[in-house]
């Protein structure tokens, strides 16, 4: 089973039926899992959608979308911990042409780190850092 990173844009757009993105974003991950795919993200991330998700949509979608990836064996949530935070710390500060979030360089971190180069996203900054960006 082959991993593929899932980041806030596109756990939010997903949970969001108002979302003009979300029926495809929906409809890419369901492709990947019914492929096999193991979904991959990080516990900064989770935290992203997490809030973004209580002040979008309330807090009971963000405790739906939690009880939802709660104990999936179809995702994991890689935890950045120390080591990894101060590699992102390094790009966050190393690319002062581009305005990527500290979460996003985690992000990168982590990504680099499994060799995972297709993302599910809608933030172009995956695609600034070499990532194939779906959709």
């Amino acid at each position: 089973m082959r991993p593929m990173f899932v980041d806030t844009a596109a756990w939010v757009s997903a949970a969001d039926s108002a979302d003009i993105s979300g029926p495809l974003v929906r409809q890419i991950r369901d492709q990947w899992l019914s492929e096999g795919a193991i979904l991959v993200t990080t516990d900064y991330v989770v935290d992203e959608i997490l809030t973004t998700i209580r002040f979008r949509l309330g807090l009971d979608a963000a405790e739906a979308w939690w009880r939802q990836i709660e104990g999936s064996t179809r995702l994991r949530v890689e935890s950045v911990g120390e080591a990894r935070r101060e590699r992102a710390r390094l790009l966050f500060f190393g690319y002062r042409d581009k305005d990527f979030s500290f979460t996003d360089c985690c992000s990168f971190v982590v990504m680099r780190e499994l060799r995972i180069r297709r993302v599910l996203t809608l933030d172009h900054h995956f695609r600034q850092m070499g990532f194939e960006v779906v959709p």
